[in-house]
């Protein structure tokens, strides 16, 4: 867990320390509570000023710990366990980095709550990589390598005001694909069923915080907001991710152990 943590922790705070400084002070975030649907409650301290969307951040840290340390997966190698670990840690990470970002309502939380989203969602095509190529084939460096770019593709949002959906939608592209693709190679029924949840996941994601002021009109989205749900959907969808490819590691990996024997 030493290596994952020092993977996931040295670009954290480099992160934050350039979220901090003016770099970024052209990028287009929503800085104020008006953003959401949620109504503010005003005798609750600021962190628990929009109580829904606030607590739902909890949900990221539940499941990243479980899948970090409750999660017992069959022939795990150390390799597979660092994927996973890699990809838990920065769900633990990301929740109270929303949490703050609604708390504080300023620049520097909401810029890291779009750049990590980054490459959350490049981690997924690093795994399928290491599925698709086996622990002998594959490399660390191209890991590092495509977190890196996937990390310095934020700079799209200095250059348009739409630059970090330009490079979100990239990414979100790319895990699809490389998800059908292993799918097709490796996969069953089980994992076609997770890949699917996961892919319905993303989208309600997307389409529920879209829709949130809109959704609000109903008297059913009017406390737990589209944004809340989607924040929901968003947790889902990393769960099903993870069932996914660690069900699909194992399943390759055995398969490639057993032609060896």
């Amino acid at each position: 867990m030493k290596s994952a943590l020092l993977h996931v922790s040295v670009p954290f705070v480099l992160c934050v320390a350039w979220a901090n400084t003016s770099l970024f002070d052209e990028v287009q975030v929503d800085l104020s509570s008006s953003h959401y649907a949620e109504e503010m409650v005003c005798y609750l301290p600021g962190f628990l000023a929009m109580p829904c969307n606030c607590l739902v951040n909890l949900a990221y840290i539940y499941m990243g710990l479980y899948w970090l340390l409750w999660f017992r997966g069959v022939q795990e190698t150390s390799q597979s366990r660092y994927m996973r670990e890699v990809f838990a840690l920065m769900a633990v990470l990301y929740g109270p980095v929303q949490w703050i970002r609604l708390a504080l309502l300023r620049r520097a939380p909401a810029v890291l709550d779009q750049w990590f989203t980054l490459p959350i969602f490049a981690w997924v095509p690093v795994w399928i990589t290491f599925v698709e190529r086996g622990p002998e084939k594959w490399s660390p460096l191209h890991a590092a390598a495509h977190e890196l770019c996937s990390i310095l593709s934020y700079g799209l949002a200095l250059a348009h005001e739409r630059g970090f959906e330009l490079a979100l939608g990239c990414h979100v592209a790319l895990a699809v694909y490389k998800g059908v693709r292993v799918q097709l190679a490796h996969g069953d029924i089980r994992t076609r069923r997770y890949l699917l949840l996961a892919v319905l996941s993303c989208a309600g994601f997307v389409v529920l915080k879209l829709l949130d002021h809109w959704l609000a009109r109903y008297r059913l989205f009017q406390r737990l907001t589209g944004h809340f749900w989607s924040k929901v959907c968003d947790v889902l969808q990393f769960h099903f991710s993870f069932c996914f490819l660690t069900t699909l590691t194992q399943r390759a990996h055995g398969k490639t152990a057993a032609l060896q024997e």
